[in-house]
C-alpha cells in the first residue's frame, strides 16, 4: 500500500513539475490592420506597375512558388513559373495599352494568413474605363513577407458575345 502511495505521490509531483516548467502558450499578436492595408496596397501597386511596364517577372513577384491563380476563361495556373508564363503570354498578346488599377477594399487577417478583397479597373490609353471587377487574394507570411498563395478575379461586366 505504501508503495502505491509513494508511486502516486511521485507521479503527481512529476506532473506538477513538468506542467510548471512548460512555457506558456504564445498569444497571437494583434495585427495592425492599417499598416497591413498599406503593405498589401503597395503589393497591388507593384503588380499594376509590372503590368504597365510589361514585365512578367515584376508581376510574378507577387506570388509564392507554390501559388495557384484562378483567372477568367482559362484553367488555373499552378506554381509561380506557370503564373509567370501566363502573365508573359497575356503581356505579349496585349496591343491595347490599357492600364489596370487595383484597390484594397477589405482585409481579414488571422495569424500569418490574410484574405484581401479588392476591386480592379481597366482604363484605355485615354483614361476611359474599359472594364472593372473584383478579386480575392490569399496571402501567407513567409520569412517576414506576405506572398500571394491563391487568387481569383471576376469581371463585373457581362461577358461579350
Amino acid at each position: 500500500m505504501r508503495t502505491k502511495l509513494r508511486l502516486a505521490a511521485l507521479t503527481g509531483m512529476a506532473v506538477f513539475v513538468f506542467s510548471a516548467c512548460s512555457s506558456p502558450k504564445e498569444e497571437a499578436k494583434p495585427v495592425d490592420m492599417e499598416k497591413l492595408k498599406v503593405e498589401i496596397q503597395a503589393m497591388e501597386d507593384a503588380f499594376a506597375a509590372g503590368e504597365k511596364a510589361k514585365d512578367a517577372g515584376a508581376v510574378a513577384a507577387y506570388y509564392a512558388e507554390d501559388a495557384v491563380s484562378y483567372s477568367r476563361n482559362k484553367a488555373p495556373s499552378v506554381g509561380k513559373a506557370a503564373i509567370k508564363e501566363s502573365i508573359a503570354k497575356g503581356i505579349a498578346e496585349d496591343t491595347t495599352g490599357q492600364v489596370n488599377v487595383y484597390k484594397v477594399v477589405d482585409l481579414f487577417a488571422d495569424g500569418n494568413l490574410v484574405v484581401e478583397i479588392g476591386s480592379w479597373t481597366t482604363t484605355g490609353t485615354d483614361g476611359t474605363p474599359k472594364d472593372n471587377g473584383h478579386y480575392m487574394s490569399l496571402f501567407q507570411q513567409r520569412d517576414g513577407k506576405y506572398v500571394c498563395i491563391r487568387d481569383m478575379n471576376v469581371s463585373s461586366n457581362p461577358a461579350k458575345k
